[in-house]
């Protein structure tokens, strides 16, 4: 009896030994309900390390049913924006078409699970539009960015009106839903402007901010560079990274 206590000891010894040797993850040692809660937060370190980022982004903070509020450019005017309100340290991406000229690039934004807004001109988008349909199905938001691509301050306000209420009708009918956010080519606007694209049900003229550390609500425009957009948009990521800042879907906050 007391030989086979020993040989059951020893067996055992050795299975625990054995298992210890695998549970090796620090993830595995929270427990099952913790170990879920670690892995949902995120995509996994190496989906993040393959698309060229040293750590996962931070994640944005839940936000309230309550936008913040924007000023108003004037009476039945939309606001203009280039910055939002918030206490939140989030920065927001956009991008201005050519985003089709990547096709990384929906697969990176369904993998980082980036919120994205995309602003399109219809005839810069072409056949494109396609592959805007997959970047929706990943998360991204589409809106609106003129028929035509024209410098807005040199037509009248009927062109104008035509080429911001030609280009919802298009997006409405590609996608089922009227954009709700405009950014004028260039970032160029004028009063007849912002009165078309209130008359078209556009809810904020959207525009970006550029120089300088970056600041909490902050609406970053991404260009796609020599090297590409996925190219592009990793290096603005990284910057996001460096000031301690989170990406944050534009659309809950405008």
């Amino acid at each position: 009896m007391r030989r086979w206590g020993v040989a059951v000891a020893l067996v055992t010894g050795v299975l625990c030994l054995a298992g210890c040797a695998q549970s090796v993850d620090p993830i595995e040692r929270l427990g099952k309900k913790a170990a879920e809660k670690v892995r949902t937060h995120g995509p996994p370190v190496e989906e993040y390390r393959r698309w060229g980022l040293d750590a996962p982004l931070a994640r944005a903070p839940g936000v309230s049913a309550r936008r913040p509020a924007l000023r108003a450019a004037g009476p039945g005017l939309p606001p203009v924006v280039d910055r939002v309100p918030t206490r939140d340290k989030v920065v927001f991406l956009t991008f201005d078409d050519g985003a089709e000229r990547d096709p990384r690039f929906v697969d990176m934004v369904r993998e980082l699970r980036l919120p994205v807004s995309v602003f399109l001109t219809d005839s810069v988008v072409g056949p494109g539009y396609a592959h805007f349909g997959r970047l929706r199905a990943v998360g991204a938001s589409v809106q609106n960015h003129t028929l035509d691509h024209p410098y807005l301050p040199g037509l009248p306000y009927e062109g104008q009106r035509a080429e911001i209420c030609g280009q919802q009708e298009k997006l409405k009918q590609r996608f089922g839903v009227r954009p709700r956010l405009f950014r004028p080519p260039y970032g160029e606007y004028d009063g007849d402007t912002l009165r078309a694209a209130g008359d078209c049900g556009i809810a904020a003229v959207v525009l970006w901010r550029e120089a300088g550390p970056l600041r909490a609500g902050d609406i970053l425009h991404c260009p796609e560079g020599g090297g590409g957009l996925v190219a592009a948009t990793v290096g603005l990521l990284r910057r996001v990274q460096e000031e301690g800042f989170a990406v944050a879907r534009l659309e809950d906050y405008v």
